[in-house]
Parts: structure tokens; C-alpha cells; sequence
């Protein structure tokens, strides 16, 4: 991973990015320096939120010298090593019960062909993997969650799904 991107946003604040697209590490590392910096306390910052690979501060940058929330900013990036961090406590453990390989998941196999592994291997893959929750998409109750291993790394379906059963958890791509 390179170095963290430090970049102002208009007047209102700075963004600290991570990578320049989503991964596990780069994500990690946005969760635990957001909570670095709302541990420490700092003045000026107003707010922070992140997104999957960055960290926003809102800080008052007519009021506040650039020069020195960026040296306070970098100082804190090499206090530690972000991408291995702990994630913030009081994160909650959520099992999602699942059906698999009946006709309630009709592509399964299909999926496990694909990867290269046999039907049980995937649903024991796919069972015991321990995904985040990174955000929250453009539908309600539609999470982007975090990264499979790499036998997921799988292309997308030729066609679409024509319907989804309520209650369905659907694995888009890896």
C-alpha cells in the first residue's frame, strides 16, 4: 500500500485516502484513523465520517492553517502501521442464517463450478467467511460488504437474476 493522500476539500475540510480502490486493508485503515482522530480530540475538527478507503475531516480551513492540521494529520498517519490497526470496539458480530443448494439458491453450483471448488466446499466457504458490512448501497438495506477469498474472484453472471426470493442474501461478485 503507498502512503495515505492527503488532499483538501474546499474550505470545509481535509480527505485522508488510503488506496484508490476498495480493499480490505485500505478500509481497515479509514475505520481506525477516523477513530484515532476522534480519540484525540483535536480543536479544530469539527466532524469526521469515512468512506470505504478514506477519512474526512471537518475542519474550518479559513480558520485553521492548513500547514499545521496537515503536520498534525501526518504525524498521527506515522504513529502506526493503518492498515493493520484494530477496528474500532463496540463493532457487532451479526450470523445471517442461510439456505444453500436448494432451489431457494438456484446458482450455487453454477457459482462453485466457476471458482473451481465442488457444491459442499463452497457452502462451507461461504458459511464460515466473516464479511463486513462497508457501506450501505444506493437501496435500502443493500450492504457492500467486504471481500471474499480469492476463489470468489469470479466473472458476473452472463444474465440477470429475473427475481430474488424476499429474504434472499445474493453474492454479487468477490
Amino acid at each position: 500500500m503507498t502512503d495515505p493522500l492527503i488532499r483538501t476539500v474546499g474550505l470545509s475540510g481535509i480527505l485522508v485516502t488510503f488506496a484508490d480502490a476498495m480493499n480490505e486493508p485500505a478500509n481497515r485503515a479509514a475505520l481506525a484513523f477516523r477513530a484515532a482522530v476522534e480519540a484525540a480530540a483535536w480543536p479544530e475538527v469539527r466532524e469526521t465520517s469515512t468512506s470505504l478507503v478514506s477519512t474526512f475531516l471537518d475542519v474550518d480551513l479559513a480558520a485553521t492553517p492548513i500547514e499545521a492540521i496537515t503536520e498534525r494529520i501526518k504525524a498521527l498517519l506515522s504513529s502506526q502501521d493503518w492498515p493493520k490497526a484494530p477496528l474500532p470496539a463496540g463493532r457487532p458480530l451479526w450470523p445471517l442464517p442461510t439456505v444453500k443448494g436448494t432451489a431457494l439458491a438456484p446458482q450455487l453450483e453454477e457459482a462453485a463450478q466457476v471458482a473451481g471448488v465442488d457444491p459442499d466446499a463452497a457452502i462451507k466457504e461461504l458459511s464460515t467467511s466473516r464479511v463486513r458490512v462497508l457501506t450501505i448501497g444506493f437501496a435500502p438495506g443493500q450492504p457492500y460488504l467486504g471481500e471474499l477469498s480469492e476463489t470468489w474472484n469470479i466473472p458476473r453472471q452472463e444474465g440477470l437474476t429475473k427475481s430474488v426470493p424476499p429474504g434472499a442474501l445474493v453474492i454479487a461478485i468477490r
